[in-house]
């Protein structure tokens, strides 16, 4: 017989959340010395009457994995019992089935996976020509044409000669005497929580009253993000709103432009001034000294609007992808579950068509 017949399938048996519960893995090779984790519960064929690659694949569907669901049990985090695994009704085709449809999908959903990476790959190469693009406009303008000059600021190379080179307090005013920081309980306590309430990397809860109205710069004063950037660092707080003590909040003195002056922050590399190890900070201080080359008003809101339009086209182009990477993932979904329940007949032919395209 096959030892495939005898691969294990583990399955998440506890998590946050109850349709988080019984994601599968198969494992399909001896693992000598390998122990399963407290976490995980191994299902594993008991007879000849049914394949371990088609018991993986029956768990990745989500509306067999609902009978696990509706069993969870928890408060904070829901598990489930050995019982609810052994208790799982599952549809048997025969073995032959079992072995074609496990194949057939196989098959599919590596042709599936292909394009959804390649969709990924066209999402951080947008990111990066939009990031690439702003960075150049905020930094050294429109002209392509502009006579530059060096400067004696380490992260400032080269900038164009009619540009200032000022500090940000120079330039924005610090609100940081504003905020005031409000613990979860005191947050949970409130009734009417209508008004965003701000950190360091966005917004993190809602709360019943508002510290600031109007257009402001917030930027992180402290986190591993300082030094990651996997989320934007200085982005923009619009209407009423509340912001606790772990971020910067800043103004453009003299009418400056917000959306050139949040772009050309979030465009820096602030991590020389980056302080603490295991709390990573950016001091206000700090902040207040670092240095930028800043052009004139009339300037800073031609290439605020060009950002504006770069933004929308790249928003465009973000969404396109987006809903295409949705429709495939509900295909594959929906592709799963119709094969392991039997809604969908896979032929011989049908196998053979789709491992030739693979």
């Amino acid at each position: 017989m096959s030892r495939e017949l005898w691969y294990a399938t583990l399955a998440t048996k506890d998590s946050e959340e109850p349709d988080d519960i019984a994601i599968p893995a198969l494992v399909a090779e001896d693992l000598p010395g390998v122990l399963c984790g407290y976490h995980l519960a191994m299902i594993r064929p008991r007879s000849r009457r049914i394949r371990g690659p088609f018991l993986a694949w029956l768990h990745q569907s989500k509306q067999f994995r609902a009978q696990y669901e509706a069993k969870a049990v928890g408060v904070t985090r829901w598990g489930l019992s050995e019982f609810a695994f052994r208790e799982a009704l599952i549809p048997l085709p025969p073995t032959e089935a079992q072995e074609r449809i496990s194949a057939y999908l196989d098959a599919s959903c590596t042709a599936i996976d292909a394009v959804l990476a390649a969709k990924q790959r066209q999402i951080d190469i947008l990111k990066e020509l939009r990031r690439s693009t702003i960075h150049h406009a905020v930094t050294m303008g429109l002209n392509p044409d502009v006579k530059t000059r060096h400067t004696d600021v380490e992260w400032i190379p080269e900038a164009p000669q009619h540009w200032k080179v000022v500090r940000v307090k120079d330039v924005l005013e610090f609100f940081n005497t504003v905020r005031v920081p409000l613990s979860s309980a005191e947050r949970g306590l409130m009734t009417q929580r209508i008004y965003d309430y701000y950190g360091a990397s966005g917004v993190i809860d809602k709360v019943e009253n508002y510290l600031f109205d109007g257009t402001y710069i917030l930027i992180a004063e402290d986190g591993a993000n300082l030094l990651t950037r996997s989320k934007p660092l200085a982005f923009l707080a619009t209407g009423k709103f509340w912001v606790n003590n772990h971020a910067h909040i800043l103004k453009p003195r003299w009418g400056g432009d917000v959306t050139f002056f949040v772009n050309l922050l979030e465009s820096q590399e602030f991590s020389l001034l980056v302080t603490g190890a295991a709390q990573p900070k950016l001091t206000m201080e700090n902040l207040g000294r670092f240095k930028l080359a800043v052009p004139k008003l009339a300037e800073q809101k031609a290439i605020a609007g060009f950002v504006r339009e770069k933004d929308a086209e790249f928003r465009a182009l973000f969404e396109r992808i987006e809903r295409q990477v949705e429709t495939l993932v509900a295909y594959r979904k929906s592709l799963i579950h119709e094969c392991v329940t039997g809604q969908r007949r896979v032929s011989e032919a049908d196998l053979k068509r789709v491992q030739a395209n693979v």
